[in-house]
């Protein structure tokens, strides 16, 4: 009975603790990979000037039309771990647990309760009444089809998907699931669960991102390849109809060419907001901004694998060499904050200890400490929109002044994605979103991630080693400072170069009522309406 007490004091702490310095928190995506671009949209010259304000040209037909970069990989809430892909799969899918948007704590979403049966054993009960988009009614067979098929989808899915033991049917409406050992993220990993209805898994992956039928506020319509992505309101939503009738992303990889849009009228919202058009947009009458503390933590990734970056002092002398508070001043028109520690500073288990600045002199003492001749060095990084070019052309002016040559190669989104995933590349720039440590390190720095997350296919037994140490740990201080001596230890070893944190900006039609963005980019659409 000790150890259950101690497991459910952990659960209030999580709840607690992870509130982060932002007005708002978390999202529905627990960790994912930043997205890149996609081809230039030449469609959207309209005039922005309007004395009287930004006047919506949907909200007469009921309609949301979203402005975003990055068109997603697949439809399929399993087979990828994009950003783009998870804006478009919280609309139509549902997860287990959902995530409270201030303090990014699991709360109850398509399991209404749970029990603690042991330290291993956690029993679910099913929300009754539930309808998928295809009429189906929700059971325990549907949790359990969707769990073992995650589990299948270890590419993409492996941080969630791997914890427990075992997932038995109690009976139509109970599912009782019984972990490996104690351990201390059981919620959280549920929360990443969405559900799909056992008869489409059975059909296959094809099928599954054709028809991509959840239990979700929208319903899946159509996908105009390179344009744009249509949902429809689902009137048997659990939670309520939506307010919003139709909902329409936009596909527009050009900064610019969003933020003329949204002054248009053409389109109501902006997911990544062109930073250079953000003082703008505040000052604009009709529109309205979000700018907040966010949990994307960004960094250039190098391929550990290749040669230099498979030596720790190079590694060292990269991280000293790029000025970071230039970097978030070119790419992001500061709206963000500089890095050199491996892990992110928001959560509990930060680092205390960073040895790594800019600072030239240090830089070249790592230079000199690695043995390589800097002009012998000539690699490629590749980028995927905009903002990850304009830290390319940075970093890439950086190392220049040593000698070392950084190439920058563009890519589509789908093949930066498959590149970098397979580790056919020898850096680029990338980010990750979490939100907790425990699945930052565990994405971005174990060896099971490999193929994952782990994109600079970084391999430490003492990674792994305190990582799973740190996860069975019930005690919060105990288990922060375990985490704070691996986050330590990692920025010691240096297995990528950090860039910048940056923060969650948005802007918006002010007409649109509910809108609330977490420090992990989420937004639950279904709150939304328009202004009477």
């Amino acid at each position: 009975m000790k150890k259950l007490a101690k497991l459910l004091s952990l659960l209030l702490v999580f709840a607690l603790s992870f509130s982060l310095l932002a007005a708002c928190g978390g999202g529905d995506e627990e960790v994912v990979e930043n997205d890149g671009e996609n081809k230039a949209d030449t469609n959207n010259t309209a005039d922005s000037s309007n004395d009287g304000g930004v006047q919506s040209q949907n909200k007469p037909n009921n309609a949301v039309v979203i402005a975003t970069a990055n068109e997603p990989p697949t439809m399929a809430p399993h087979q990828h771990n994009a950003v783009a892909g998870g804006y478009m799969n919280i609309l139509t899918h549902n997860s287990m647990f959902k995530t409270n948007l201030d303090t990014l704590a699991p709360e109850p979403g398509l399991i209404e309760s749970y029990e603690i049966i042991s330290d291993t054993e956690w029993q679910l009960k099913v929300r009754e009444g539930v309808k998928f988009h295809d009429g189906s009614t929700l059971d325990a067979d549907d949790i359990i089809a969707s769990m073992e098929y995650a589990r299948a989808q270890s590419a993409y899915t492996s941080t969630f998907t791997t914890f427990w033991k075992s997932v038995e049917k109690v009976d139509d409406m109970t599912v009782l699931v019984t972990t490996n050992e104690v351990y201390a993220k059981t919620l959280y990993d549920l929360a990443s669960h969405y559900i799909l209805p056992s008869e489409l898994i059975a059909k296959g992956n094809e099928a599954i991102a054709e028809t991509p039928i959840g239990t979700g506020p929208y319903k899946f319509v159509k996908w105009n390849l390179g344009d744009s992505v249509e949902f429809v309101r689902f009137e048997e939503y659990w939670e309520g109809t939506p307010a919003i009738e139709n909902l329409k992303y936009r596909i527009i990889p050009e900064g610019s060419s969003r933020t003329i849009a949204l002054e248009a009228g053409e389109i109501d919202f902006i997911v990544e907001v062109d930073n250079n058009d953000m003082a703008r947009l505040e000052e604009t009458e009709g529109l309205a901004t979000i700018n907040i503390t966010g949990t994307s933590f960004n960094h250039l990734t190098i391929n550990n694998e290749r040669a230099p970056f498979d030596n720790r002092d190079f590694r060292h002398f990269m991280n000293c060499a790029i000025d970071k508070d230039a970097l978030v001043a070119v790419a992001l028109n500061g709206y963000g904050t500089g890095n050199y520690t491996q892990t992110p500073v928001v959560f509990e288990g930060a680092a205390t200890e960073i040895p790594d600045k800019y600072d030239k002199e240090l830089a070249q003492k790592y230079l000199d400490a690695s043995g390589i001749d800097p002009t012998t060095v000539n690699f490629s990084c590749i980028c995927s929109d905009d903002v990850k070019r304009r830290c390319g052309e940075v970093i890439q002016a950086s190392l220049a002044e040593y000698g070392v040559t950084m190439e920058l190669e563009s890519m589509d989104l789908a093949t930066y994605l498959d590149v970098a995933s397979t580790g056919d590349f020898d850096a680029c720039i990338g980010g990750y979103t979490t939100n907790l440590m425990l699945n930052f390190i565990e994405g971005k720095f174990t060896e099971k991630q490999i193929g994952g997350a782990n994109w600079s296919r970084t391999v430490d037994p003492k990674f792994d080693e305190m990582y799973y140490k740190a996860v069975g740990i019930l005690d919060d201080a105990e288990r922060n400072a375990l985490l704070t001596e691996l986050a330590n230890y990692i920025n010691e070893v240096c297995p990528q170069v950090p860039t910048y944190g940056a923060n969650v900006t948005r802007a918006y039609n002010d007409d649109l009522q509910g809108i609330k963005v977490s420090a992990t980019n989420g937004l639950y659409w279904g709150d939304v309406s328009w202004a009477e």
